[in-house]
C-alpha cells in the first residue's frame, strides 16, 4: 500500500464514507472493509505536575484520536478493475476535525 497525506473531502453516510473527492476526482465508496481507532502515542506523552503534585495533563496525548476506514472505491458504476478502483484509507482527525486520504492500493 502506498501512503499518502493528501487532504480529502468526505461525504459519510450511515456506516462510514460514501463518497471522497481525491485530487479532483470524485470516488464512490463500494465497500467499507474495515473500521478502527487509533490513539495518539501516548507512551511518549509527557505531563507536568502541577501546584497539587497530580499531572495537569492527564490524559491529554489519548485525546489525540483518528478513526479510520478501510474503502472499496471506483470512479463509476462498472467492475473495480474496469475504472481504475482500489482499497484506500480514510482518516478523520478528531482534533482538527479533517479528513485525510493516508493510503491508496490499487
Amino acid at each position: 500500500m502506498r501512503r499518502y497525506d493528501d487532504p480529502v473531502e468526505v461525504r459519510k453516510g450511515g456506516d462510514g464514507p460514501e463518497q471522497f473527492l481525491w485530487r479532483g476526482r470524485l470516488w464512490k465508496v463500494r465497500a467499507v472493509l474495515a473500521h478502527w481507532v487509533e490513539t495518539g502515542p501516548w507512551w511518549q506523552g509527557t505531563t507536568s505536575e502541577g501546584v497539587s503534585g497530580a499531572p495537569s495533563a492527564l490524559g491529554a496525548d489519548l485525546l489525540a484520536e483518528r478513526e479510520l476506514w478501510r474503502v472499496e472505491a471506483g470512479r463509476g458504476l462498472a467492475d473495480a478493475g474496469a475504472d481504475g478502483g482500489g482499497v484506500f484509507d480514510l482518516s478523520f482527525d478528531w482534533s482538527d476535525g479533517c479528513w485525510q486520504l493516508v493510503g491508496c492500493e490499487d
